[in-house]
C-alpha cells in the first residue's frame, strides 16, 4: 500500500491523502516522497484538476521525518558520504519548490494551481515543512495538536526548506523560537506567530473552498514576489543587525559551544537572508549536509532517537506475557512515593498510598491535587480531570488496603532494617502473585529481596527526582528476580511514559555508580586548590546541565556525607575517596548542607535562589597559584563517568550499551551532544581514549585505570557500537 494517494474530486480539487500503512503516525521517507511528487506530477499535468489538498487519513497530519533514514543516509554514500547527503537534500529542496510553484511561469508567476494543507492534528518536523511548501495551511481547531520543528532537540535543524520558510515568512527573530528552541505549539499559538494561515474546524472542507477560489496572486509565495522584504529586517538592514547580534549571542550562551546545529542553522539563516530564495536553499542544504556529517548529530539521533524508542518499546523486555499495571500499591508518602503516586494515577492506575499516619499520606496526596491546580491555572488540566485523577489515589494507614495490588512500589526510609519490615508486613496480605518493587537508591535489591518470602517477585525501581519531570527509570534485577517481575516493571515504566533501562544488581547500580564520581572529582579538585568557576565552567562547556559543585548542592551535602560514611564502612581499606571527604565533611562541619540549608558550595538569597559561588570557599580551601589547563579539568569530569560506565559494561551490571548512553543523558545529563558515554568513547576512538587514561592516571592517580575491555578495544581498533553491533541491532 503507497503511503499517499490521489483522489479527483467532482469539482476539480485532488485530494492527497497521506496515511502510512500499519503506522499510527505518518513518518517521511524517501519513498513516500516520491509518491507525493508522483501525486503533484499528476495535480500540475491533469487539466481536469484545478488544485489539491494534502491532509491526513489519521487523526494527526506527521510526527517528522524516518531519523532511521537520516541515520543511514551517510553510510549509503560510500566514498562521498558528503555529496550523497547533500545530494538528497536538494532533491527534497527541489521537489517541495515543485509544489510551491506549482507550475506556474516562471517570469509571470501565473498559471500556478493552488495547493493547500489541511492539518488535522499533530505536524512536527517535515510534516511541517511540507505544508510550508504549500500556499495555505489550514489547521483543525483542535488544542491537543502540536505543531512544530523540534529537530534541534535531537542534534539537527529544519534541513528540509523550513529554516529558510519560516525566517522568509515571520522574520529572523519571530522564527527564534521555533527554531532555536524547537517550541511546539498549539494551532492557535501557531496561528498567531504566523506560521499557520487558517485555523477552522473542518480544514479540508475550507482548504477545498479555498482552492477552488484562489487566484494567481494568492498563490505566489512573498519571497517570489517582487520587492519582497523580510519581516523584521535583513542582516544588513539596522533592525535585522541587531536581531542577528542577539541570536548569536543567544546561542553562544544556550550551547556552550557544544551543540553545533543551532549554530550551523544560524549561519544558514544569516547566509540565505542575503541572497535569493533558490540559492538560500542550498546553503540551507550545506549547512545541513555539514551538520549531519558530524558524529554529534548521528551520535544524538542514534541515542535520543532510536535507542531511546527501542528501549520504550520493549528492546530488553523478556518474553512474558503481558503485564499490565492495574492497581499499584505506594509505601511512603514522602517526596518520592508522592511523586510515583502522581504519575501512577496519570498513567490511569489505581493507586493506594500508604504511610505510618494518616496526615503523611494525605499530605501525599495532596502533592498531586497541587500538581493538577498548576495544569488548571496553564490551561493544561481540567477541574474534572483533576477530581478523576484524585479519585484513583487512596491515603491510608491500613496495610490491610493493598490487598489486590499487582505491583507494589516501596518508597520508605532507606534503612535495611525499615524495608524489610515493611516488606514482611505487605507480602503477608498482597496477593501471592504481586510483584514487590524498591525504589532504592543505593541499597542493593539482592540484599533487600532476603527480606522477602518470594525474592524471584521481588525488583528494583529506581526514580529520579522529581519523578513527574524525570524520565528515565531504573529498574534493578536482583540474583533471583524472575522474567516476569522484569516485564512487569517495563510494562508499568511504558504505562507512565517514560523511558527504562534495566541493568544487574551492584552498590549503586548504574547511575548513582557513574554521577557520584563526577560529583567527586568535583569536590576533590576543591581540595587540590583548583578555582570552583573554572570546574563549574569546564562541566557547564561539556553540555551538563549544572557543575559538580551545584549538583551537590541541589542533592544535599548531608546525603553526601551518609552515603561516604556508609561507602566506607562497606569498603573498608578499598575504600577511594578520603579527599573528596576532607572536604565535604569540612563543608558539614561548617553547616553548609546544600540548598536545603541555603548555604553549600553556593550562597543563597532568603527565597533560595543561587547568588555565586560562595566567597568563603578560598578562604576554606585556598587556590594555587598555577591552575590546571582547561582541557584536564574536562577530561576529569568526563573520564571519571565514561570509565565507570565501561567498568559497569565490564562486570555485567550494564548489559546494553544503548541503556548505558540512555541511561547517562536521562538519568544526570550526561553531555547530550556526546551520545553519551559509550558514543564519546566512539567519538574519541578507542586508542586515544586508553592513551588518555593512561596520562590521567599518571597524573591523578588509579581511579583513572584504562579498564581491560577498552585497553582490548583500542588494541584491536574497535569501537563500542561496532563491537556490540549484534546486541544493538537485535
Amino acid at each position: 500500500m503507497a503511503d499517499f494517494t490521489l483522489q479527483k474530486q467532482d469539482d476539480g480539487v485532488a485530494i492527497i491523502t497521506w496515511d502510512c500503512p500499519n503506522k499510527s503516525m505518518n513518518v517521511a521517507s524517501f519513498e513516500a516522497f516520491r509518491e507525493l511528487e508522483a501525486c503533484i506530477d499528476q495535480v500540475i499535468s491533469d487539466d481536469e484538476i484545478k488544485g489539491a489538498v494534502i491532509t491526513s487519513g489519521k487523526k494527526d497530519f506527521a510526527g517528522g521525518m524516518d531519523l532511521n533514514v537520516l541515520a543511514t543516509m551517510r553510510e549509503q554514500g560510500g566514498d562521498n558520504p558528503a555529496e550523497n547527503l547533500f545530494n538528497g537534500i536538494m532533491d527534497m529542496h527541489r521537489f517541495l519548490r515543485k509544489i510551491e510553484r506549482a507550475g506556474m511561469d516562471p517570469k509571470t508567476n501565473k498559471g500556478g494551481k493552488p495547493i493547500a494543507a489541511a492539518l488535522p492534528g499533530t505536524a512536527m518536523g517535515i510534516g511541517l515543512e511540507i505544508p510550508l511548501a504549500t500556499h495555505r495551511i489550514f489547521a483543525a481547531n483542535n488544542p491537543k495538536a502540536k505543531i512544530g520543528l523540534p529537530e534541534i532537540l535531537v542534534g539537527l535543524f529544519p534541513g528540509a526548506g523550513g529554516t529558510t520558510r519560516v525566517v522568509r515568512k515571520v522574520g529572523a527573530m519571530a522564527a527564534a523560537p521555533i527554531l532555536l528552541e524547537g517550541k511546539a505549539m498549539d494551532p492557535k499559538k501557531m496561528k498567531m506567530a504566523k506560521i499557520i494561515d487558517e485555523m477552522v474546524d473542518d480544514p479540508v472542507t475550507a482548504a477545498r473552498e479555498w482552492v477552488l477560489n484562489a487566484t494567481d496572486a494568492d498563490i505566489v509565495k512573498p519571497w517570489d514576489a517582487k520587492g519582497y522584504k523580510m519581516p523584521g529586517g535583513a542582516p544588513y538592514h539596522p533592525a535585522g543587525f541587531m536581531t542577528f547580534v542577539g541570536a548569536s549571542a543567544m546561542v553562544s550562551g544556550n550551547t556552550q559551544g557544544v551543540y553545533p546545529a543551532a549554530k550551523a542553522m544560524l549561519s544558514a539563516i544569516y547566509e540565505g537572508a542575503l541572497v535569493p530564495f533558490d540559492t538560500a536553499l542550498k546553503i540551507e542544504a550545506r549547512w545541513f549536509t555539514k551538520v549531519l556529517m558530524d558524529p554529534v548529530s548521528s551520535n544524538m539521533i542514534r541515542s535520543l532517537f532510536i535507542n531511546k524508542q527501542a528501549l520504550e518499546k520493549g528492546a530488553n523486555r523478556p518474553d512474558v506475557a503481558d503485564e499490565t499495571v492495574k492497581k499499584v500499591g505506594v509505601l511512603g508518602a514522602g517526596m518520592m512515593g508522592a511523586g510515583i503516586a502522581l504519575v501512577s494515577a496519570k498513567a490511569g492506575m489505581q493507586v493506594v498510598l500508604l504511610d505510618q499516619n494518616m496526615d503523611a499520606a494525605e499530605r501525599g496526596k495532596a502533592y498531586s491535587e497541587s500538581f493538577m491546580d498548576k495544569g488548571i491555572k496553564r490551561g493544561k488540566a481540567t477541574a474534572d480531570k483533576k477530581e478523576a485523577l484524585l479519585a484513583q489515589i487512596t491515603p491510608t494507614t491500613d496495610v490491610a488496603d493493598l490487598a489486590g495490588c499487582d505491583l507494589i512500589i516501596e518508597a520508605v526510609f532507606e534503612d535495611p532494617a525499615v524495608k524489610a519490615e515493611m516488606t514482611q508486613k505487605v507480602e503477608a496480605v498482597i496477593p501471592a502473585d504481586c510483584i514487590f518493587a524498591s525504589n532504592t537508591s543505593t541499597l542493593p535489591i539482592s540484599e533487600l529481596a532476603k527480606a522477602s518470602k518470594r525474592p524471584e517477585q521481588f525488583i528494583g525501581i529506581h526514580f529520579f527526582s522529581p519523578v513527574e519531570k524525570m524520565m528515565l527509570v531504573e529498574i534493578i534485577k536482583g540474583k533471583e528476580t524472575g522474567d516476569r517481575a522484569v516485564a512487569k516493571a517495563l510494562d508499568y515504566v511504558r504505562q507512565i511514559r517514560k523511558t527504562p533501562i534495566v541493568v544487574n544488581d551492584a552498590r549503586f547500580f548504574y547511575a548513582n555508580r557513574c554521577i557520584i564520581p563526577y560529583i567527586n572529582e568535583g569536590i576533590r579538585m576543591i581540595g587540590e586548590g583548583v578555582n570552583p568557576a573554572l570546574i563549574e565552567n569546564a562541566a557547564r562547556q561539556l553540555g551538563f546541565p549544572v557543575g559538580p559543585l551545584q549538583l551537590v548542592d541541589e542533592t544535599s551535602i548531608e546525603l553526601g556525607v551518609k552515603i561516604a560514611k556508609a561507602t566506607k564502612a562497606a569498603m573498608g581499606d578499598a575504600y577511594p575517596d578520603d579527599a573528596v571527604d576532607d572536604v565535604v565533611f569540612a563543608m558539614a562541619d561548617l553547616g553548609r548542607m546544600g540548598r536545603k540549608a541555603s548555604a553549600g558550595f553556593y550562597d543563597y538569597d532568603d527565597k533560595g535562589k543561587r547568588t555565586g559561588l560562595w566567597s568563603g570557599l578560598s578562604d576554606e580551601f585556598p587556590q594555587s597559584d598555577v591552575q590546571p589547563a582547561f582541557i584536564d579539568v574536562q577530561h576529569r569530569l568526563m573520564f571519571s563517568q565514561t570509565l565507570e560506565a565501561v567498568r559497569a559494561l565490564e562486570e555485567g551490571v550494564l548489559e546494553d550499551i544503548r541503556e548505558g548512553d540512555v541511561g547517562a543523558i536521562l538519568g544526570w545529563g550526561f553531555a547530550p551532544w556526546s551520545g553519551g558515554p559509550f558514543s564519546w568513547l566512539d567519538m574519541l576512538g578507542a586508542p586515544y581514549a586508553a592513551e588518555r587514561c593512561d596520562q590521567l592516571e599518571a597524573a591523578f592517580g588509579e581511579r583513572f585505570k584504562c579498564p581491560e575491555l577498552l585497553r582490548e578495544m583500542a588494541a584491536k581498533g574497535q569501537s563500542f557500537y561496532l563491537r556490540f553491533a549484534e546486541k544493538t541491532a537485535a
